[in-house]
């Protein structure tokens, strides 16, 4: 039996747990719609392109005539509703992945002005400081504006009317809330934004960071007005089975201009070898709807059980979701901890390792991370981390399986009960 030795706290969470899941059942039910619909899309797309096991074939080399590479670009495009996508394991992560779209669409004397305020922490060195002599943005003459969002998270139209110049040439859109305490902006919203920016400017890109939101709504982004958007393999269209990799999408000639920066002008989508990829790459597309919603799901019950356990969560529970990420604001650095480690605990893989704070590349301050998965850094794979700063957010997400998800959660709150950081007894029957 699990947890032998201390059985009568485990049996405590549990039914902690299964009290809250009936609570919890009429938003499970919504989840799981979105992600039916989901795979009906997806299976139509490879329906229309004629998707057999000989596109599963690797090529090498230059890769000419790679049809399976051809056709899994097509069938991306059609899931995300865009004139045109490619999807490539060249792509190292999602940060190389939205670079690779803005380098593509950026010219020197163009500014890149984010309107949802400072995009995501791996970003900031792409976009760089002039003169930094690393590549960055700046560093190639671009310049760089945010405008910071309202106190209610909404965007600030005032100052986003006086920030757009004649030299914005791309409109920036963080999706997922990324290290803020802020909520993801929905599909809805997103038009709305496309609706206002055109108001202000017809000329602008305007371009979505889709990393962590793919599958969470019907509609992708690049289905109501966005021009280009980005996101991982690794994270919800990989479906936990691609290795590596990432795909940009929308409107062909911005698209193409990414396509030449990842290759060479003149090159573009023409070559690439696919190394053994592409069944990965086809397998988990077809499986993102379904997983993604068990990770959603596991994100429902998350912010369930810590808002009844008295823990800030956003979303809350009965919110509308956009993206994996559940944050529950802890408010002390070793009730996060323990929360992170207690997810770490949970994993198939590494589950023995102990994470602690650390200085990660790219982060500005030192991170905590779960992240026991097969892919590494898989973030639809149950994974948790977070910043140690002040107010002390941790940041949940992923889930190939929904019991997995339960599994880390029962573990983090076994753990914070051990350590008398949290009381159960008063929320069981």
């Amino acid at each position: 039996m699990i947890h032998q030795e201390n059985n009568e706290s485990w049996e405590q969470l549990e039914q902690l747990l299964q009290a809250t899941e009936e609570e919890v059942s009429e938003a499970f039910v919504k989840v799981e719609r979105i992600g039916e619909r989901n795979q009906w899309k997806v299976i139509q797309a490879f329906q229309k392109h004629k998707v057999s096991d000989y596109h599963f074939s690797g090529s090498t080399g230059y890769g000419y005539n790679d049809r399976g590479r051809e056709v899994l670009d097509l069938v991306y495009a059609d899931v995300f509703g865009a004139e045109k996508a490619f999807v490539r394991p060249h792509f190292a992560s999602g940060t190389h992945t939205i670079s690779t779209a803005l380098f593509g669409v950026l010219r020197p004397g163009d500014e890149l002005l984010y309107i949802t305020g400072k995009p995501y922490d791996t970003l900031h060195k792409v976009i760089g400081k002039e003169k930094d002599n690393s590549g960055s943005l700046a560093d190639w003459g671009i310049s760089y504006a945010c405008v910071d969002l309202l106190d209610d998270g909404q965007v600030n139209w005032e100052e986003v009317a006086k920030a757009i110049t004649s030299r914005t040439k791309v409109i920036g859109i963080q999706r997922s809330r990324g290290y803020d305490w802020r909520a993801s902006f929905t599909i809805e919203q997103i038009q709305h934004m496309v609706e206002q920016i055109r108001k202000l400017t017809e000329d602008a890109i305007i371009f979505v960071d889709n990393c962590y939101g793919e599958f969470t709504e019907l509609l992708e982004p690049t289905e109501v007005g966005v021009d280009l958007m980005a996101g991982s393999l690794i994270k919800n269209p990989g479906g936990g089975i691609a290795e590596t990799g990432g795909y940009i999408a929308g409107k062909a000639e911005y698209v193409e201009a990414a396509a030449y920066r990842l290759t060479a002008p003149g090159i573009g989508l023409e070559v690439g070898a696919m190394l053994g990829t592409l069944r990965a790459m086809y397998q988990g597309l077809f499986l993102a709807p379904h997983i993604v919603s068990q990770a959603v799901k596991g994100s429902v019950l998350a912010a369930a059980v810590f808002e009844k356990l008295g823990f800030e969560t956003k979303p809350k529970w009965n919110e509308k979701r956009t993206d994996l990420i559940q944050a529950v604001r802890f408010g002390q650095a070793d009730h996060l901890i323990s929360f992170v480690q207690g997810v770490q605990q949970a994993a198939a893989v590494d589950a023995h390792v102990t994470p602690e704070p650390w200085d990660m590349p790219g982060y500005e301050h030192a991170v905590i991370m779960a992240a026991g998965t097969f892919i590494q850094g898989g973030s639809l794979e149950l994974s948790a981390d977070a910043p140690i700063r002040e107010p002390y957010i941790a940041y949940m997400q992923g889930g190939l399986t929904y019991a997995h998800v339960k599994y880390g959660i029962l573990l983090s709150l076994e753990k914070m009960l051990k350590n008398d950081q949290i009381v159960i007894k008063p929320y069981i029957g």
